[in-house]
C-alpha cells in the first residue's frame, strides 16, 4: 500500500510553498454563493445532458419527482442571470423540457420534464478553466418505471421531516442548505491530438485524432455504466487543446487519474502492439524517446510555443510528490496491462517509460496508452474495428478499476 498521510502531508507542505492547486477528495463549501449563468440541455432517446455554468464550485443535489416524472437538480447558488429560464432540449429524447428557479436564498432549482422513465448516470463539477466557467455536467440515461419508482420513493424517504423552501409539493433533498456532493473518483481520459493536429495519418487519409476520440468515449461509457467513477474527457469533438491545457484541465479539477489515448505511427512497418506509458526522462528504449519526442512537439507543430521551463531548482517538496505519482502511475499500467494481455496484442515489456509533457502532473497519476500503430498493417485493421475497439476499452476499464481496488485500505 502506499503512504497516503505521508503523501497527503506534501501536498499541504507543497501548496504552501506553490500556493497551487493540491488533490482533495473534499469539495469546499463556498464562501460566497455562486450565479446559475447558464443551463442547456440536449436529449437524444438513449441520454440526456445537462450543464449548468457557474460562477463558482458549489454544491448540489439530485431528486426524482413524480406526477408528472421530473428529475430536479439543486444547486446552492444566489441568483440566476439567464435569459431564458425554460425552454426545450436540443434534441429529442427522454427530456422534452427543462425550467430554471429560484427556489430559496440560496438554492437553484433545475426541474427537467421526462418523456419516459430515466435516472441520473453520473454527476459532478468541473473547476472554472481559462475562460471556462466552472459547470455542474448531469448525465440521464433510461430506466425501467419500477428503477423510477423506487427512486422517487427513496427520494422521498430521504428528505422526509426536513423544512426547506419548496416549489408547489416537490419535496426538497435532505441537508438544508448543506446538500451532498459527488464523491467518486474523477477519471480524465485524454483523447490526443485534435483540430489541427490530427497526430499520425495513413496515406488513406486515416487519422488518429479521430480513432482515438472515438476510443475515449467508449471508455467513458465503460466507466461511467460501472457506477464507480465520474468520467471527463478533455476534448469530446474534434477541437485542439495544448499539452499544458490537457494536463491543467486534470489538476485544476483534482482528477484520481488521467489517462491519455494514441495511436502512434513508426518508420519500420513492423512495430506493433499496444503498450502503457508512465512519465520517466530516462525513455525505455529509442522508439520510446522518438514516440515521446514526436507527441511532444506537436504544438509546436500546431503554431505554439513550448512553454519554458522555470529557471530555479525544482523545490524538493515537488520531487517527492512526483516520485509518489510515479509509483501510483506505474501501479494504474500495470493493472491495465493485466487485464489486456489475454486479447490485445501487445509490445514486449508493454509497460514503458518515456518523457510525454502530457504525463507531467506532480499530483496526479498519469498514464497513455498506445492502442497500436497505424503504420503496421494488422494493428491499422484493429483500430478500425468495433469488435477489437470494444474488447479493448473493455479490458482497459477493467484495469482502471483493479488500479482503484488496489487503492483500498487493507483490512
Amino acid at each position: 500500500m502506499f503512504n497516503f498521510p505521508r503523501l497527503m502531508a506534501l501536498a499541504v507542505m507543497l501548496a504552501l510553498v506553490l500556493s497551487g492547486p493540491v488533490r482533495a477528495q473534499d469539495a469546499t463549501v463556498p464562501t460566497t454563493l455562486p450565479t446559475v449563468m447558464d443551463v442547456r440541455v440536449s436529449a437524444t432517446p438513449e441520454r440526456a445532458r445537462l450543464v449548468i455554468d457557474l460562477g463558482t464550485q458549489t454544491q448540489f443535489s439530485l431528486t426524482s419527482l413524480s406526477g408528472p416524472d421530473r428529475l430536479a437538480i439543486d444547486v446552492r447558488a444566489g441568483a440566476i442571470t439567464l435569459t431564458a429560464p425554460q425552454g426545450t432540449p436540443s434534441g429529442t429524447g427522454i427530456v422534452s423540457g427543462y425550467a430554471v428557479q429560484q427556489i430559496g436564498a440560496d438554492r437553484v432549482r433545475t426541474t427537467l420534464t421526462l418523456s419516459s422513465p430515466s435516472q441520473v448516470q453520473q454527476a459532478y463539477v468541473l473547476d472554472p478553466f481559462e475562460d471556462q466557467p466552472a459547470r455542474l455536467v448531469v448525465d440521464i440515461i433510461p430506466a425501467t418505471p419500477e428503477q423510477f419508482a423506487t427512486n422517487v420513493k427513496n427520494d422521498l424517504t430521504a428528505a422526509s421531516g426536513v423544512v426547506a423552501p419548496k416549489v408547489a409539493d416537490t419535496p426538497t433533498p435532505a441537508g438544508g442548505s448543506e446538500l451532498p456532493i459527488a464523491t467518486k473518483p474523477l477519471v480524465v481520459i485524454d483523447p490526443g491530438h485534435g483540430g489541427i493536429d490530427s497526430g499520425a495519418e495513413t496515406a488513406s487519409g486515416i487519422k488518429e485524432k479521430a480513432i482515438v476520440l472515438a476510443f475515449g468515449l467508449r471508455l467513458q461509457q465503460l466507466l461511467v455504466a460501472s457506477g464507480r467513477f465520474d468520467v471527463a474527457l478533455t476534448r469530446e469533438d474534434d477541437s485542439y487543446l495544448k499539452l499544458e491545457d490537457r494536463v491543467a484541465l486534470a489538476r485544476t479539477n483534482k482528477a484520481d487519474l488521467f489517462v491519455s489515448i494514441h495511436a502512434d505511427s513508426f518508420q519500420q512497418p513492423e512495430i506493433r502492439g499496444a503498450s502503457v506509458y508512465v512519465r520517466d526522462e530516462n525513455a525505455t528504449d529509442v522508439l520510446d524517446k522518438v514516440l515521446a519526442d514526436g507527441e511532444n512537439r506537436s504544438d509546436v507543430v500546431a503554431g505554439y510555443t513550448m512553454p519554458q521551463t522555470a529557471p530555479e531548482v525544482v523545490d524538493i517538496l515537488v520531487e517527492l510528490m512526483r516520485r509518489e505519482m510515479r509509483v501510483q502511475s506505474y501501479t494504474a499500467a500495470q493493472s491495465i496491462v493485466h487485464q489486456l494481455e489475454p486479447s490485445v496484442e501487445l509490445r514486449r515489456f508493454p509497460v514503458r517509460q518515456a518523457d510525454f509533457l502530457v504525463l507531467q502532473a506532480p499530483d496526479v497519476p498519469s498514464v497513455l496508452i498506445e492502442l497500436g500503430f497505424l503504420s503496421n498493417a494488422e494493428d491499422m485493421a484493429n483500430l478500425l474495428e468495433n469488435g477489437w475497439q470494444d474488447r479493448t476499452a473493455d479490458a482497459v476499464a477493467r484495469g482502471i478499476s483493479l488500479y482503484f481496488d488496489s487503492l483500498k485500505p487493507q483490512e
